[in-house]
């Protein structure tokens, strides 16, 4: 397959198969989630966004150049921050704190639903065992985050007028650097790929990240339908 046919082969997995279409995102964008359940998510989902830079970090010492290392590092800058106080990080923990959840709580992971933990494991595993090839092309998810995080800040600000739009800053960011990143982590793929095989394994690798975040939101779901005895249905929150 030619660069170009291969690129599209990418950009339909990641436009087709991307979590914006799941019903709970839907239900998101379109104003129709309660308080609980927005909640649910953004605390389930900071589980996920606290191991970005783990996962980034383990790709990173995967590179044999100067260069790639160098360019990688950046992402891990972004989500830790360079200094306290700043980073993708403590951006969710500040949208956190908008809709009234504790940062000691969403540090703590005690309500993290197991669903999740056992998503984001996967994803973080699968960096770290996977090639490099794979484990760039999983990232590709991120050429369809820029017009979801357009979306989510134009729902938020539309449906959600609670929530103080400061906490939005996380969002707001990711346009941008989602669109830098994933170009940088497409030229790595296009370049690498030579063969069959390996666009068969780019391809896998970018399928599978599509299914750890559809199975992430499958979980914070499900949740309102988990028995009280057995599982979370609600986090806690401050009054």
């Amino acid at each position: 397959m030619g660069t170009a046919a291969f690129e599209a082969r990418l950009r339909t997995i990641a436009r087709e198969r991307y979590h914006d279409r799941h019903p709970f995102n839907v239900a998101m964008h379109e104003g129709r989630l309660t308080p609980d359940q927005l909640r649910r998510w953004v605390l389930n989902r900071f589980h996920y966004q606290r191991h970005i830079p783990i996962k980034d970090a383990l790709v990173l010492a995967k590179f044999d150049t100067r260069e790639h290392r160098r360019a990688w590092l950046r992402r891990v800058q972004d989500h830790d921050g360079r200094v306290e106080g700043e980073g993708g990080i403590e951006n969710w923990l500040r949208l956190g704190e908008a809709v009234g959840l504790d940062r000691e709580l969403l540090l703590s992971g005690d309500e993290v639903l197991p669903g999740v933990r056992l998503a984001v494991e996967g994803y973080v595993n699968f960096c770290r065992l996977g090639s490099p090839l794979e484990a760039v092309a999983a990232s590709l998810t991120e050429l369809s985050a820029p017009g979801i995080m357009l979306t989510r800040v134009d729902a938020f600000e539309r449906h959600y007028r609670w929530i103080d739009p400061a906490g939005l800053t996380y969002f707001r960011n990711r346009e941008r650097e989602g669109r830098r990143d994933s170009g940088e982590a497409l030229d790595l793929v296009l370049s690498w790929a030579t063969t069959a095989a390996d666009q068969d394994r780019a391809a896998a690798a970018l399928s599978f990240k599509c299914d750890v975040l559809w199975s992430l939101l499958d979980a914070v779901a499900h949740a309102d339908t988990a028995d009280p005895v057995t599982g979370p249905d609600r986090v806690r929150w401050r009054p």
